[in-house]
Formats: structure tokens, C-alpha cells, sequence
């Protein structure tokens, strides 16, 4: 049986080498690999009929003659961000500056029949942790747009809201809270298997969600930890690629512990004089030395007022690693508006 084929077109050598390389330790001996940076070679290689299960090609080498060949699946390489499938069923636009390894998995997830071979890639669930120094900074809205973003790129994304009293719903088309005695039960004689016990209340909507509790933590019996406990478990169920943690900007014990568990952890700041603090004073309690595990988010960001992050009157103890944009909204913010959000975009990049 003849081995898949797939060709990579990119007159930028540069960047077609990592992705090369991901193809050669991932499918070695499993494929027949082709790399090609040279345009006039391109253009001449396609005057006769070609057959190949992936193509691979930048959009200053795209042409709508391409179609004319027998490729099961085309990947545009964006240079601008447009992503997402076209008008043509077997092309997929994608963004040429994702990380490598997620166009990688978006190519092979998207081609896996054609490829006719298993990914090697098994990724561990990653328990991501939002949260911030100060209130009012939009924690949540961030990690409900990191949520749905992953989502919309095949990612499966479990969201919990883990505040004494949650004030998340409303953001959600079902605003119902979970009413159950029974589940409350499960809850407060809570095992290692918790999340298999109360699996049934999970609800889906762009990602799936634990729905809110009925009345604050304390007026039903709970306790903070209740949270962990889930994430753990959730994440031994291996049903989630990502599990994201929207804890509340308290710092105690118990932050503490979701910190530690946490495979990530996004610390959400504005560019007030206020947040600045407050974030400068969160990062001298915890280690947060590990620049692949904590990443720095200033939401809310407006170009025209003061920017205390960038200020010399102000000690920085911490780098942003990425701004979300201020935006307008009329009435309650949706989810599937927040993951239209070009900041919001490249946080998820940054996770992935």
C-alpha cells in the first residue's frame, strides 16, 4: 500500500522547517514527505496531474487552479489571521503564525482518514488557572474567551466558575443553576471520583461547563475546595483537553492549592495604577519564575488613558505577555462574541 503523501509549499524556508520536522518525528517512515520553497519548481510540478492526500501552502503560492488535482485536503497558510474552513470543501484556511504545534494538530486531526495513521501525539489534560490580584480586571471574561476560542479549534474545554458566589451565567444562554439535592450530596462527601458522579449536570454550550451552584459556597455546605477536587478528577477522566479554572482573585490556602495543581496559570492585570499594585503584591507571595507556566494578561486595555504598565514612575515586577483589547458591548457580553476578540485569539495561543 502506497504511504500518504504530503507536500509542503512555502517559498519561506525558515518556517517550513519546524513544520517538517514535527512531520518527520511524528509520522517517520509513515509518509512520503515532500518540501518545496521554490516557486518556478512549484508552478511546474503542478502543470501535470498530481495526486496527494495533504498540500500544504502558503496563499502567495495558492491558486484556485489547484482544485483541478487530486488532493484530499488543502491548508492555506494565512499570513494575515483568517482561519477556518472555505467555499471549497477540502480547503481550510489556517493561520500561518499559530504555534507550530497547534497547526500541526489542526492538519492532522483535519486529515486523519486521508492520512489513514494515528497521531503519536497524546496530550495529558492541562488544568489552566485564570485568575488576578484585584477584582474588576475581566478574569472571567477572559477565561470564558480562552474557553470558547479552544473550543472553536477542536479543542475539548471543560469551564469552572470557581467563585464562592458564582456571577457567571448570565454570560450563558442557560442561566439555570444546578438544583439537585442529590448532586449537592455528592458534593459534600466528595471522592476522587467526583467528577464521574456529578458528570450528568455537565452542560455544553460553544464548550461544556460545570453550571452554577444554587447560592454561595457556604449557604449550600460547600467548601472551597470543592473545586480542586473536580479539576483533579475531570482531569483523570481525560474527557477535556483543557480544563479551565476561573478562580476568584482571594488569596489563601486554597488558591494556593489550585496554583500548584495548575499546568498553567494566567494572571489577569489592567493598566491602572491600582491593578499594577495589586498584581506586584500577588506575585511576591508565589513562585512564579517559570515563564512556560505563568503568563501575564492586561485586559481591558485602551491605548488612549494612562498605562501604568509601561510608566517609569512605576516598579514592574512582571512581564505582559499579551494585551486584550477594550471593547464595546451592547448589554451582556456573549462568549461567541468574546472569542471574535483578536486578543483573546492570542492568550489561547499562548496556552496552546
Amino acid at each position: 500500500m502506497a504511504r500518504p503523501r504530503v507536500i509542503i509549499a512555502d517559498t519561506d524556508a525558515s518556517y517550513i522547517v519546524p513544520l517538517q520536522l514535527k512531520f518527520v518525528k511524528e509520522f517517520f517512515d509513515q509518509i512520503d514527505l515532500e518540501i518545496i520553497t521554490d516557486k518556478e519548481y512549484f508552478e511546474k510540478l503542478f502543470t501535470k496531474p498530481q495526486k496527494a492526500e495533504i498540500l500544504i501552502i502558503s496563499d502567495l503560492l495558492y491558486d484556485s487552479s489547484l482544485q483541478r488535482h487530486n488532493i484530499a485536503n488543502i491548508f492555506i497558510m494565512m499570513e494575515q489571521y483568517e482561519d477556518g474552513d472555505t467555499a471549497e470543501p477540502n480547503v481550510v484556511r489556517l493561520f500561518k503564525y499559530t504555534s507550530i504545534k497547534e497547526v500541526f494538530n489542526e492538519i492532522v486531526g483535519k486529515s486523519a482518514e486521508a492520512l489513514n495513521v494515528e497521531s503519536k501525539e497524546k496530550n495529558e489534560t492541562q488544568i489552566i488557572l485564570v485568575t488576578s490580584a484585584n477584582g474588576g480586571v475581566g478574569k472571567t471574561t477572559v477565561a470564558m474567551g480562552i474557553s470558547a476560542y479552544l473550543t472553536k479549534n477542536y479543542k475539548r474545554v471543560l469551564y469552572i466558575n470557581a467563585s464562592r458566589l458564582q456571577l457567571f451565567q448570565h454570560m450563558l444562554d442557560n442561566q439555570t443553576t444546578i438544583s439537585s439535592p442529590e448532586v449537592y450530596t455528592k458534593l459534600s462527601n466528595s471522592s476522587e471520583n467526583i467528577y464521574s458522579e456529578i458528570k450528568h449536570v455537565i452542560r455544553k454550550e460553544i464548550f461544556s461547563y460545570l453550571p452554577a451552584f444554587k447560592a454561595a459556597l457556604i449557604s449550600v455546605g460547600l467548601k472551597y475546595s470543592i473545586y480542586e477536587q473536580i479539576a483533579l478528577s475531570a482531569k483523570k477522566s481525560n474527557d477535556y483537553d483543557f480544563i479551565v479554572v476561573d478562580a476568584e482573585s482571594t488569596f489563601d490556602e486554597d488558591k494556593t492549592r489550585l496554583l500548584d495543581i495548575a499546568d498553567k496559570v494566567i494572571i489577569v492585570t489592567g493598566q491602572s495604577v491600582n491593578s499594577v499594585h495589586s498584581t506586584n503584591g500577588l506575585i511576591s507571595n508565589i513562585n512564579c519564575t517559570n515563564p512556560d507556566k505563568y503568563l501575564f494578561v492586561c485586559n481591558r486595555f485602551d491605548k488612549e488613558n494612562y498605562n501604568a504598565l509601561i510608566s517609569p514612575d512605576m516598579i514592574i515586577k512582571f512581564t505582559v505577555n499579551e494585551y486584550v483589547e477594550e471593547f464595546d458591548v451592547n448589554g451582556t457580553v456573549k462568549c461567541e462574541e468574546l472569542c471574535q476578540k483578536a486578543g483573546i485569539r492570542k492568550v489561547s495561543f499562548l496556552v496552546i
